[in-house]
């Protein structure tokens, strides 16, 4: 019998013991919290209330000195002493209570206050027995410290303030440990009486429990009486303050990329700098005002660091959400967009790496229609031929889509893809060559990334001995984080000769054409930048790249309203400048990646690898890449009679008695345009009239292209409109004889241009010159209201 009861009692134990060991949850606090972010230097950039409309932010473990004195001597004087459950504090709670008829002390240490907190109950005398329970065993666990910790980070400050964090910046409007005693002691008396913070009501009680406790610290020694009595002479605080919102569209990046991973509130130290955030904010308000007279209402900027890819300045809108129509809480840096013409270095510098292009290599700028796409330059001139760098600097728009065209769109979109543009949703084909002129949509984030990404792995070439490290691509972040090991090969997705030479391309200043405002850009520091415009002029660009750091620039509508004169130089380039002010110039410029050079006999004229006819060479260090790059196409060897001023051939003068000269030869469409920019160029001489040409191609068709598919528009009366027509012909004075469908229409001298109506349907365009020579293209049109053809 005996045995039984000592099992019964025995089966009691445990069953109490394991009840008062597991008594306590793994969390004892489920609330949610504020999404809460902080600068590099830990101090706070903005808030947001929680989703239970609460202030409260998240757990922090570290309490203030003073508070934690404040803390003790008001509410657990013995609290480093007891094991949860004040013996002598509850026996004076009940003296107390019983003399004046109602509850006046409780006599809760401070860690059955965290219980109370943890579960939001009731109290009654059964809820208060189970807080000493559960209070004992939270002591067994936890330390002092801890405990303190979940208290001060949970304890309510009055109206819907909870946390000390949350509390010193709603009353105060500055961090905890920047708090002096008065205030840290007002804070202090607020959880036994959180209602005492109330506009315009229990400002003498406050005042007096505060007054009350600093005595008690003075009394305690952990004061002097000097600094009690100062401090009985700071105010208490009045109403809530508004916290800082230095950074309110990171704040909102923040809370969205933790509410897709199920989380409901957090903090974090960003690797954001508060003196650039405020700077480059004041910059982007003080040129709005500017824009907003054009009705541009809207523009964000970026600031990242090139080594780690850390985001220093952050602001995704300019800040007025006191004007809905603005639309200021759109972050911008985070929405795709069309980017204009800020995706055309990359295609340079892939180009480059290609060995197809060498850096100064002529590219065609001619009128250019393929499968149906007509590209124009901004400006809509032509210059016939263009070096490579100079089209990347000034932005025309025909020899980036020829580059593309020759690239390869469906190469470019996997580059792109590579480099961490993930907006590219859809496949090659849907984007078409239109992708370099802004035919896709991507975000500053990620293209000011790409930026980075080419001038980091220009810094870690020379760093890393001629070698790549596969980390150096990789999106922007806005924590501070770890850099991580180099995964070094030999090859890159770039070379660095390639992006080398493509940030010389892009330091070019002298931009005519739609970059005719770059006198009025000067800065300190060489900044290679590119600037870009949407179709419809809705969205204005600015990209710029030193070796320490990248910035970004978007101006324009969020709702996609164009605006006219909204472009990228006007709007964005002035703010990308006076960004770039704000930012110390550490180092000069890239250093040249010698490991990927090499020196190569270049055609001074053309720019490409010189061939057997080049006679002006220049031998310039270029990338490697370039030994692939093709030999010079327009030099060519002619034969001239005696006085040069002919070609002949051997049917009409002797060999002996021929000048055989070197000429650089453009074809007849680029040459139509090059030489009436470069008036050094010379046309090759006509072939002497007993001579017969049969050696080259004196014509060209410029407009329509062979197997061509156009549309004929109507004009504003509603009358239908004319092609217009052009062609190049290398014999200056000539007549050319136009021909369509065989029927005679018309002839042309020096300037060959003929207006056409055709019909919708296929067509053949025929032209002969005065002498027989014979040049034939065929086209459609298409008719707008017949479906099947469009």
């Amino acid at each position: 019998m005996k045995s039984k009861k000592k099992i019964f009692f025995g089966s009691i134990a445990l069953v109490l013991l394991l009840l008062f060991w597991f008594c306590l949850p793994k969390h004892l606090f489920r609330a949610p919290t504020s999404f809460v972010i902080d600068d590099n230097q830990g101090q706070l950039l903005g808030a947001s209330i929680a989703s239970d409309g609460q202030w409260r932010f998240p757990y922090n473990p570290a309490v203030p000195p003073k508070f934690k004195a404040c803390i003790i001597a008001f509410e657990d004087k013995r609290f480093e002493h007891h094991f949860g459950f004040d013996f002598l504090a509850f026996g004076r709670a009940i003296k107390q209570n019983i003399r004046a008829r109602h509850v006046v002390s409780g006599g809760s240490t401070l860690t059955m206050q965290v219980i109370r907190l943890s579960t939001r109950k009731n109290r009654t005398i059964w809820q208060k027995m189970v807080e000493i329970f559960k209070a004992m065993r939270m002591e067994l666990t936890y330390s002092k410290n801890e405990i303190l910790a979940l208290y001060t980070s949970n304890a309510p400050f009055g109206s819907n303030v909870v946390g000390l964090d949350a509390a010193s910046w709603r009353y105060f409007g500055r961090s905890p440990d920047k708090l002096s005693w008065g205030e840290m002691a007002a804070l202090a008396v607020l959880p036994n009486s959180p209602s005492l913070v109330h506009p315009g009501k229990n400002r003498l009680i406050l005042l007096k429990k505060r007054n009350l406790l600093l005595d008690r610290l003075a009394q305690q020694h952990t004061i002097d009486a000097t600094t009690a009595a100062l401090a009985k002479l700071e105010p208490v605080p009045e109403k809530p303050m508004p916290l800082p919102m230095l950074a309110p569209h990171l704040l909102q990046r923040f809370k969205n990329d933790n509410i897709t991973r199920l989380q409901n509130g957090g903090r974090i130290k960003t690797s954001i700098n508060s003196t650039l955030q405020q700077n480059v904010s004041d910059i982007l308000e003080r040129n709005h005002q500017l824009l907003k007279a054009n009705d541009i209402r809207n523009a964000a900027a970026i600031v990242l660091d090139v080594e780690t890819g850390q985001t220093l300045a952050y602001v995704g809108n300019i800040n007025h959400p006191e004007n809905p129509d603005m639309e200021s809480d759109v972050d911008v840096i985070a929405a795709p967009r069309s980017p204009g013409s800020t995706l055309k270095p990359l295609l340079y510098a892939a180009m480059l790496h290609d060995g197809l292009i060498l850096p100064n290599s002529l590219l065609p700028d001619i009128p250019t229609q393929i499968a149906g796409y007509h590209p124009e330059n901004f400006d809509l001139s032509y210059d016939g031929a263009v070096p490579a760098s100079k089209a990347l600097a000034r932005s025309l728009n025909i020899p980036a889509v020829r580059s593309l065209q020759q690239y390869k769109y469906e190469r470019f979109h996997a580059l792109l893809r590579k480099m961490g543009m993930t907006t590219l949703k859809q496949p090659a084909d849907f984007y078409g060559l239109s992708l370099i002129l802004g035919g896709s949509e991507n975000t500053l984030w990620e293209l000011s990334g790409a930026y980075a990404d080419m001038a980091r792995v220009l810094n870690h070439y020379n760093r890393y001995h001629s070698r790549y490290d596969a980390n150096d691509y990789h999106n922007p972040v806005y924590t501070p984080t770890a850099y991580p090991k180099p995964e070094l090969e030999k090859n890159g997705l770039l070379d660095a000769g390639s992006i080398y030479y493509t940030f010389q391309a892009m330091e070019e200043v002298m931009r005519p054409g739609d970059e005719m405002l770059w006198q009025q850009f000067s800065s300190t520091q060489r900044i290679a930048w590119k600037t870009g415009t949407s179709f419809g002029f809705r969205d204005g660009w600015a990209i710029g790249v030193t070796p320490r750091y990248v910035v970004g620039v978007w101006v324009g509508n969020t709702n996609g309203e164009g605006r006219p004169g909204l472009i990228g130089v006007n709007t964005a380039a002035p703010i990308l400048f006076e960004i770039f002010r704000q930012l110390p110039v550490a180092r000069d410029w890239f250093d040249v990646p010698a490991g990927e050079m090499t020196s190569i006999a270049i055609c001074h004229e053309s720019g490409y690898r010189a061939g057997e006819y080049c006679e002006h060479i220049d031998t310039l260090f270029v990338p490697k890449t370039g030994l692939k790059a093709p030999v010079c196409p327009f030099h060519q060897l002619v034969h001239l009679d005696a006085s040069r001023k002919w070609q002949v051939n051997s049917v009409c003068e002797s060999p002996t008695n021929m000048v055989h000269q070197s000429w650089f030869v453009l074809p007849p469409s680029m040459e139509f345009y090059y030489k009436s920019k470069n008036y050094r160029y010379q046309s090759l001489p006509p072939f002497r009239a007993d001579c017969a040409a049969t050696m080259q191609r004196p014509m060209e068709i410029i407009y329509p292209k062979d197997g061509s598919k156009v549309y004929v528009p109507l004009e504003a009366d509603g009358s239908r409109g004319r092609m217009i027509c052009n062609a190049a012909h290398r014999q200056n004075g000539i007549k050319i004889f136009w021909h369509l469908d065989d029927q005679y229409i018309g002839e042309t001298k020096d300037y060959h241009q003929m207006a056409l109506n055709p019909s919708a349907g296929k067509h053949t365009l025929t032209l002969v010159d005065a002498n027989a020579n014979r040049i034939q293209i065929r086209f459609e049109v298409l008719d707008k209201t017949n479906p099947a053809t469009r």
